[in-house]
């Protein structure tokens, strides 16, 4: 690109070349790096101003045309209220699990009211990034949050991601009985659970950007229910009679992962859909609690 270009040639330029490599999304992805190359946000590039050195746009965009996600290359992924840093090593959060972080805050609106004693007890399987724990803690403060992850690539972006907040980080394998020594002052405890587990059926066929994040963090096996099954008994070991959880899971297991629910010993167990109308979530209970 020419030094001479305005900002606004360049940022057209650059989105023939993201929409050449088949990315949909190719000026807004342009503008979000370009924004990140000046440090301003995406509303406030001078189109109409004389570019300054390209170089730095100009690699970043090359990144992005070989289908680098692009929250890799800004280095941090939007989830509701937060900024969530990001990177090699961590899934990626999704917008469309920001709804279940949703419901779980209106959740304990509805069962536990803010300020009152006994804090509720919440705990995040599968944390990743932090992000569900993150946005609970940003409008829950007073719960008692503990978020759990195997990843030893992955911990560091939890551990930065849930700084400054009271969330207790545990290292733990979710499928496994040893979860319960980890968290034994929990079980039979927790109000409410909530976990985006590996959910996708091995799949060599999806969108390049996919295979960016920890292969252990998307699948999980060849119907997508591997993590899910194995975690059941841990999720109903761990909540008091009557708390709820909200398991995340692929567009296609909504039945398998209600009836894997079913008979792990859950009850009211129903279907959540997202805001397309695809049922993307399990919403359950522990029996008993009145």
């Amino acid at each position: 690109m020419s030094q001479k270009a305005t900002y606004g040639k360049a940022l057209r330029i650059a989105a023939e070349r993201l929409r050449a490599s088949g990315i949909d999304s190719a000026m807004w992805d342009a503008r979000m790096v370009l924004a990140h190359v000046l440090k301003v946000g995406h509303m406030d590039i001078p189109l109409q101003k004389e570019a300054g050195d390209l170089e730095e746009f100009d690699a970043l965009i090359a990144r992005r045309a070989q289908r680098e996600p692009l929250q890799h290359i800004v280095g941090t992924a939007p989830f509701g209220p937060l900024d969530l840093e990001v990177g090699e090593g961590v899934f990626i959060p999704r917008p469309e699990t920001e709804m279940l972080a949703d419901w779980a805050v209106n959740h304990l609106s509805r069962q536990h009211r803010r300020g009152v004693q006994p804090a509720p007890i919440v705990v995040d399987l599968c944390t990743g990034s932090g992000a569900l724990a993150a946005y609970i803690a940003h409008y829950r403060p007073d719960a008692h949050i503990v978020a759990v992850e195997l990843s030893d690539a992955t911990l560091p972006f939890t551990s930065r991601n849930l700084a400054g907040t009271s969330v207790e980080i545990k290292q733990a394998d979710v499928t496994s009985e040893k979860l319960l020594e980890v968290l034994s002052d929990l079980v039979g405890k927790v109000d409410l659970l909530v976990t985006n587990p590996p959910y996708v059926p091995e799949d060599p066929n999806l969108a390049p950007e996919v295979y960016f994040d920890p292969h252990d963090a998307v699948f999980s096996g060849d119907d997508g229910m591997d993590t899910i099954k194995a975690m059941l008994p841990n999720v109903l070991a761990l909540l008091k009679p009557g708390g709820a959880v909200g398991i995340e899971h692929d567009d296609s297991t909504s039945d398998a992962v209600q009836e894997a629910a079913r008979e792990a010993g859950l009850v009211n167990v129903s279907p959540l859909k997202d805001l397309g109308g695809t049922a993307r979530f399990v919403l359950a209970q522990a029996p008993g609690g009145g």
